[in-house]
């Protein structure tokens, strides 16, 4: 027998098996949601509980409230469905299983502010015409119930019995992606754990100094002399363990001042040494292989431009890198048609669509980039689309995302945004906000808060209040607390128009804010406070919209300059053996006019951006 036949046959076997349990899968989710269509919980749960992990049933949070949900679907179901009255046998039998599962399972989201009203629900003589339930009546309720457990299932479900060889061969190929990160996580690991020592020893001998120091100090206060000699060896070894490095015996530590003088200019900041100016690039030849290049090319440089953004050292090395970008027109936000960020944030190559938004999120990240993408509106235009295009929480919406946000701190691009409907679809992606990337949901609700700020913003939410309220009343209580503010925030601001008011009153809102005041937070209790004496103002809000030509735009050169370190983080591209990348590609494939300047280092930054051109100085 050949063994290229075998390999064949493997290959065959291995496909229509694949095929076979594909066919499994398909008939499991049919049944499961032919038995919620048809309202059917007995059978519904039976496969529930068979199919679905009891793992992920029981320790995953968005499995739980999606089980709440689909258990007041089936509680519910012969109010919704039946013909006349509905039959009282049955609807007394799914509220006691509904009675019995609150009890049990539902416990655990007793505590949730999201599903607190429905823990009444069994005792409502008719739920129908109830405020509190009006939302599970709606004709869009089940629709959207379903759409969520058909992508739960597309996800989770799983045979029994399934081949454990064929359910491990799809994710092989993730497999070299993952040991590549683990190793550079322990890199770092090894290097923080480094830090963490060498800080911990030099703590352990500042105290056992501290210590002395202490006794010396008591025996003082007592009657007894120090000698000069201890005092000279107890400054040297706190001064040793202070600069890491021996001290000369002849300084004389007795002289009054000097031990004092010397400790104060050990914690002074040590002046940065002067960083050489990177070479200037090729900004044409660039821009042309950006557009014309192959895939991975467009790929490589993406990557290398944003990594000499992001890599070079904050003050004039990064500020000069960001002017020759601009200078040059990189991303051409000068010209009229946009074609760079359009085409690349088309491509078919996901790499290449994911590096222009990290290279997009690098330039918001700084002011004078953010002045400099907002010059051409079409820039807004293709990110927002590609957000609203991605249909996946990834790496590449979390960029767009993180862009957008950043863009926001500028007026006229809020406006354009609130005209967009970007404040919609985030409400649509915050809803599932457990599925979210800490990423995506804290930058999501930055972007909202910062939206909610203008008139237009609390206008547009005015419009789907309800929606609004519950999203943000729901991420009060979101295990991811870096995001209070920002809900607090637009709570507050949107709180100012008198339709959402009466809408959170109508909801019970106040009741909702009082659960989140806490002892030992004293801030957040101060910013509910403040939201609660908003919901019960009475003020109107004026009928005037604020226009971008009437006001100046906001000054955010003070703030926001922070270049994170998301930006480069999981990085997908590996350069192949004796493949040019990074600095390395951009200086041997693209290098460009290189000038030297005779004059002092400290210049004036209005020289650097001359021309767009790096200033290359030349160590002598």
């Amino acid at each position: 027998i050949k063994f290229p036949n075998i390999l064949e046959n493997i290959l065959i076997s291995t496909m229509l098996v694949f095929r076979y349990w594909t066919f499994v899968l398909f008939t499991q989710q049919d049944n499961i949601l032919t038995a919620f269509e048809d309202g059917s919980r007995k059978v519904f749960f039976e496969l529930w509980e068979e199919h679905i992990p009891q793992q992920i049933r029981d320790s995953q949070p968005l499995t739980q409230k999606l089980e709440f949900y689909l258990q007041i679907h089936f509680t519910i179901f012969p109010l919704k469905n039946s013909v006349g009255n509905p039959d009282k046998a049955d609807t007394d039998e799914r509220i006691f299983h509904f009675k019995k599962y609150l009890e049990t399972r539902g416990a655990t989201l007793s505590q949730t502010p999201e599903f607190l009203p429905f823990y009444a629900l069994p005792f409502v003589p008719n739920p129908t015409v109830h405020p509190s339930f009006k939302e599970l009546f709606q004709d869009s309720w089940t629709p959207e119930l379903k759409m969520r457990l058909k992508k739960f299932l597309s996800m989770n479900l799983r045979a029994k019995n399934i081949p454990r060889l064929l359910s491990l061969y799809p994710s092989q190929k993730d497999i070299h992606q993952l040991q590549q990160q683990l190793v550079e996580a322990e890199r770092r690991a090894a290097a923080y754990m480094k830090k963490y020592n060498k800080m911990q020893e030099d703590y352990h001998n500042l105290i056992g100094v501290t210590a002395e120091l202490v006794d010396s100090l008591e025996a003082t206060v007592n009657g007894k002399m120090i000698t000069p000699e201890y005092l000279q060896s107890v400054c040297i070894r706190l001064f040793s363990n202070k600069m890491g490095q021996s001290l000369p015996q002849t300084i004389d530590f007795t002289r009054p001042g000097t031990a004092s003088s010397m400790l104060r200019a050990s914690i002074v900041p040590v002046k940065s040494k002067d960083v050489p100016l990177l070479p200037s690039l090729d900004y044409e030849r660039l821009k042309n292989d950006l557009v014309y290049g192959n895939d991975r090319l467009k790929a490589l440089l993406l990557q290398a431009l944003r990594w000499r953004l992001t890599q070079s050292q904050a003050g004039e090395q990064r500020d000069t890198v960001l002017q020759a970008y601009i200078s040059n027109d990189l991303l051409e936000c000068h010209r009229s048609s946009q074609r760079s960020l359009f085409n690349l944030f088309n491509s078919k190559s996901e790499v290449v669509r994911q590096y222009t938004a990290r290279l997009v999120n690098a330039f918001a990240s700084l002011s004078d980039g953010r002045l400099y993408l907002s010059q051409n509106t079409v820039v807004l235009r293709v990110l927002e689309e590609t957000l609203k295009a991605e249909e996946k929480d990834s790496i590449t919406r979390e960029n767009v995302l993180g862009a957008l946000q950043k863009l926001s701190l500028r007026r006229v691009l809020q406006s354009t945004m609130i005209k967009d409907g970007i404040m919609f679809w985030l409400v649509n992606v915050l809803e599932d906000s457990d599925s979210l990337s800490d990423y995506t949901l804290e930058y999501s609700i930055a972007l909202f808060m910062n939206l909610c700020l203008r008139t237009r913003g609390k206008q547009k939410c005015a419009e789907y209040a309800s929606r609004v309220l519950k999203v943000l009343s729901d991420l009060l209580g979101h295990e991811n607390h870096e995001i209070r503010p920002y809900v607090n925030g637009a709570l507050y601001s949107i709180l100012a128009v008198p339709s959402i008011r009466d809408e959170a009153k109508a909801m019970g809102m106040e009741e909702i804010l009082w659960c989140f005041i806490k002892e030992g937070s004293s801030e957040m209790n101060r910013q509910i406070e403040f939201i609660i004496k908003q919901l019960n103002s009475a003020e109107e809000m004026p009928d005037d919209v604020d226009t971008d030509e009437e006001e100046e735009e906001e000054d955010d050169e003070d703030e926001h300059e922070a270049m994170e370190a998301d930006l480069d983080k999981a990085e997908v591209l590996k350069p192949q053996p004796a493949e040019l990348s990074g600095e390395k590609l951009l200086t041997t494939e693209y290098l460009g006019v290189m000038k030297r300047f005779e004059t002092s280092r400290r210049r004036d930054k209005a020289l650097y951006q001359m021309q767009g051109l790096f200033l290359f100085k030349f160590e002598c």
